[in-house]
């Protein structure tokens, strides 16, 4: 169904982005919709920055920002969209046109998208500059970068080269990095969502299951409470499985004894949550995975405790690595000073990866990590993962055997707020006496 109405903060969006950029041009291809068979296409999902400034869904649209020649000190919008084809429309639904990009969208000027060629070079006059990502698509940057050429060649011999042409990944970015209230919200519900797919998980897996079915209770439950797609790829993950932190195959049988981890989440209008549980496949946790468990668990609690304005991710990551090094020295997994451990990165072994990642609209979201070279502090608005781990992998036959072939991650979802940090993924149970609650 096509939308009659669209909130206005996709207007204030591109209102902020050329107030900062004023003599710029940025130019935003809409993502391609790929064929997955000969005639059967992928699940359609719009590129972010492109509906991040126009909410616009449809795929092979165009969306270039110009400065506007007759109201100087403002800009235009301009669509080139998919054209208008009754017979098309039959068998895939209906399409906008151009009409409806300008009355729904607020498109001062909308075309067909093939006209983009012919107008491009028009739409350039009065940049200094052109905002556009290189290397994506080698197709669409040769129709760029022949328009540029051809507006260079229409000024005459100026001696001038054709214009600067800059990512648009880094203004967009810092852009997108500090949520507004309405961008907050959905982030609530999608991780409301989430955090219920988990629980259902946590209720209705037994042994003897396999992976994919519980990836499909969790899809269901997704879908059930609103969100339109997965944010990314789940991780159903039972026993070894769990020590591949990227693992999807998520097709074998889960086995009573082992934990099982679950990196699952909903997307709800185009902003993604992003948990991890891991809890056991049968009724209660082994003395061994409860021991690593809680240690886990006490470097997630502390970190949290952490975020608030001015303390730097980096800084939550170190804290994280302190209490696991201190940690795994104490169940007997290492040897040795905790400062040589940490020196010499050794704690790897058992903690390879981050603490923390930026979350919006792509769950590795956008935003620089270093600010002058160092890394940058939190501030208000910002949104971010916080999920330590531990993983003993399989060819790791050093350590106790009761730790071998553990992978256990717990991961919430952290907005920083003027006083400190709500965690808006609160709802889903990670308690080791409520998991195993839920377990009976």
């Amino acid at each position: 169904m096509l939308v009659s109405n669209i909130p206005s903060y996709f207007r204030t969006r591109r209102e902020r982005l050329m107030k900062a950029n004023p003599s710029a041009v940025f130019i935003f291809p809409a993502n391609a919709h790929p064929l997955r068979n000969p005639d059967v296409t992928y699940g359609y999902r719009q590129e972010s920055n492109f509906h991040y400034l126009t909410g616009f869904e449809e795929p092979d649209s165009i969306l270039v920002l110009t400065p506007s020649l007759s109201k100087p000190g403002t800009h235009k919008m301009v669509l080139f969209v998919l054209r208008r084809d009754l017979d098309k429309e039959m068998w895939n639904g209906e399409r906008y046109g151009t009409d409806r990009a300008r009355m729904v969208f607020g498109a001062d000027e909308a075309y067909t998208q093939d006209e983009f060629d012919k107008r491009l070079p028009e739409l350039l006059a009065g940049a200094d500059q052109v905002f556009y990502r290189l290397g994506k698509d080698a197709a669409f940057d040769k129709r760029v970068l022949s328009g540029l050429e051809m507006f260079r060649s229409a000024q005459g011999r100026t001696g001038r080269g054709i214009l600067a042409i800059k990512d648009p990944a880094e203004v967009l970015g810092e852009m997108r990095l500090f949520k507004s209230e309405e961008e907050v919200e959905l982030l609530r519900k999608a991780c409301v969502a989430t955090a219920l797919a988990h629980k259902m998980a946590m209720k209705e897996v037994r042994p003897g299951m396999n992976e994919y079915e519980v990836e499909a209770l969790i899809d269901y439950a997704f879908r059930k409470n609103g969100c339109q797609r997965i944010g990314y790829g789940t991780i159903v993950a039972g026993g070894k499985n769990a020590t591949c932190l990227h693992y999807v195959a998520n097709n074998e049988p889960l086995k009573d004894g082992d934990l099982l981890l679950i990196d699952a989440g909903g997307e709800y209008n185009y902003y993604t949550s992003d948990i991890t549980r891991t809890f056991p496949v049968g009724k209660s946790f082994t003395d061994a995975q409860a021991q690593a468990y809680e240690l886990v668990l006490k470097s997630q609690k502390e970190a949290i405790a952490m975020a608030k304005p001015g303390v730097t991710i980096a800084g939550i990551h170190q804290h994280v690595c302190d209490v696991l090094t201190e940690g795994f020295i104490s169940l007997g997994l290492m040897t040795g000073k905790r400062e040589d451990i940490l020196k010499s990165t050794g704690y790897t072994r058992f903690y390879p990866h981050r603490t923390s990642h930026y979350l919006g609209m792509d769950v590795h979201d956008v935003g620089l990590y270093l600010a002058n070279g160092e890394p940058r502090k939190l501030e208000p608005g910002m949104v971010f993962t916080i999920e330590p781990g531990f993983y003993v992998q399989p060819s790791d036959t050093a350590v106790p055997a009761g730790y071998q072939n553990i992978g256990i991650r717990i991961e919430d979802d952290i907005l920083i707020t003027p006083t400190g940090c709500e965690n808006l993924t609160i709802s889903c149970p990670k308690e080791r006496n409520e998991l195993e609650a839920l377990r009976g």
